[in-house]
Parts: structure tokens; sequence; C-alpha cells
């Protein structure tokens, strides 16, 4: 009766786990359906990018395989829409500008933020838990309300280039990652630090000696995090930069905007492929890191 009771059970949660097998594969086309489509669209005609937005042809295969196939050779237009986008927003120059920017701020964000984590807990001080409770406090405070302080502020001070704006980056990214390195370093054993400080170890030397490694999991969640807020964001550079001399990827986009509103979508949909190429390397070569790195530092502490 026992056997026979375990034999149904293990049949349900094989049903059960092919369900959910099925229900996430069907979740998962459609989350990444509309990256194919940029993609499909990235290769067509602007005329029929309208026509047919999400087929191969805008001739119905109902109508005849040659047809469609006809139609299809009309349709794409290979490397055109690429040799044309990135004509036309000096593309180099803004993939450049995008680099620098996200790699430069998401440097000062780990280092700065992880010092400040390590400083937060390690010391007990009003000192220590203010600067804690200014950097919650960052994270409610909504973008909009300091947007128009903060673009005149940015002219006065000189940051409307890419090393200014990276200081910027790093006022707002400030808050969640103080706030997951401090959930980490908390369960950093303080034996550690004590048998460094022993061994002769200065402060500086225990924290990028001893604290740092351990926090690798961490560091890479939160540059992820980061990397992908900076080099898709929009607003921030449009506010702070100087757009005549320095554009980001999403700024250039932006400028293919031509006059009456009118849109080169095809060069649109190549230079947004080209976008996300770079941050969806990046994310894959270090996506086991994620989940680690989010539950050591939210859940934990």
């Amino acid at each position: 009766m026992a056997r026979e009771k375990n034999e149904v059970s293990a049949a349900r949660r094989v049903k059960h786990g092919a369900a959910w097998t099925i229900f996430f594969t069907v979740l998962s086309i459609f989350w990444i359906l509309p990256l194919l489509i940029v993609l499909m669209n990235s290769f067509k005609r602007k005329a029929y990018i309208f026509k047919a937005p999400f087929s191969l042809s805008y001739i119905p295969l109902s109508r005849g395989f040659d047809r469609w196939a006809a139609g299809i050779s009309k349709t794409f237009v290979g490397l055109k829409n690429y040799a044309n986008a990135i004509q036309k927003t000096d593309f180099f120059k803004c993939f450049g500008y995008s680099i620098f920017i996200t790699v430069v701020s998401v440097l000062l964000i780990v280092l700065f933020c992880s010092m400040t984590a390590w400083y937060v807990v390690r010391v007990k001080s009003v000192l220590s838990t203010t600067i804690y409770v200014l950097c919650m406090f960052s994270m409610i405070v909504p973008f909009q309300m300091v947007m128009f302080t903060l673009s005149k502020f940015a002219n006065i001070l000189h940051l409307s280039n890419p090393v200014g704006i990276t200081i910027v980056y790093l006022g707002f990214g400030a808050g969640l990652a103080v706030f997951m390195f401090t959930g980490f370093v908390k369960e950093i054993p303080i034996e550690l630090e004590e048998a460094a400080c022993i061994d002769g170890c200065t402060p500086v030397q225990c924290f990028f000696r001893v604290i740092m490694p351990v926090m690798k999991p961490e560091i890479i969640t939160v540059s992820i995090l980061d990397a992908m807020w900076i080099w898709n964001d929009f607003l921030l550079p449009y506010l702070v930069l100087d757009i005549k001399k320095y554009r980001t990827i999403p700024i250039a986009v932006q400028f293919l905007k031509q006059s009456h509103g009118q849109i080169d979508w095809g060069a649109m949909m190549a230079v947004l492929v080209l976008a996300i190429i770079p941050i969806v390397i990046f994310y894959m070569a270090v996506q086991k890191y994620i989940i680690e790195g989010v539950v050591a530092g939210a859940v934990k502490g």
C-alpha cells in the first residue's frame, strides 16, 4: 500500500514538473519574442517593417511558396540598415562614450559603496548610522524631484562630460549598492579581519586583500544591475551631458528622428540590436552569480 502511494506521489510530481516546464517555456518564448522581432526587422526595408512587422514576408504563405519566397527577397536588405545606422549616429563614437561611462561608473560604485558598507557595518557610530540612513533615503526619492536641479548644478560644476557624469551615477547608484553590500558584509566573520590585522595588515590592506575577495558574488551582482541600468539609461545623460559633443547610444537612437517626426525605423532597429549585444554578452558571462549575490545581500542580515 505504501509503495503504491509513493508511486502515485512520484507520478504526480513528474506531472506537475512537466506542467511547470511547459508553462515557463511558453513564458520564455513570449519574453524573448520582442527581441526576435527587433532583430528580424533590423534587416528589413523601411516600408516592409510596417507591412509585415511580425513575419518574414509581406506575402502570406497561403498564396504559394514561390510568391512568399519572392516577398522575402524584396523584404530584406541584408546589412544595409546596419551600415546606415552606424553612419547616421556615428555609432562607434557613441559606443565608446557608453562603454567609458558604464565601466567607470560601475567601478566607482563598486569601490566606494563596498568600502562604505564595510565602514557602516564595522564602525558603530552616529556618523556610520547617518550615512546608512541617507543612502536608504536616496532610494525612495523620485528622480523627477531632483532632475532639473541636477541639470543646473551639473552645468555649474562642469559635470556635463563623460567624466563628470560618472560622479552623478555614483551618487544615484550608491543607495542600492550600499544596501546590498551591507547585508553581505554582516555575514563575513570578523575573525578574518582580526587574523589579517594580527598578521600586520593595515585597515586598507585588510579590505582589499580579505574583504573584497570574499565579496566577489555581491560585487558581480551589483555590477550587473548597475551596468544594465547605466548602459540603457537615456534621461540622466540627456539632462547632464552636453549632447552636442557627447552622445551615448540611447541618445543616438533618439536623434534618428528626422524632420516632421519621420523615423528611419530600419536604422533604429539596427542600432537597438547593436546596443543590446554588449550587455547581453556581459550578462551571459556572469549570470551564475546573480541569484547568489542577491540572496546573500538582501536576505541575510
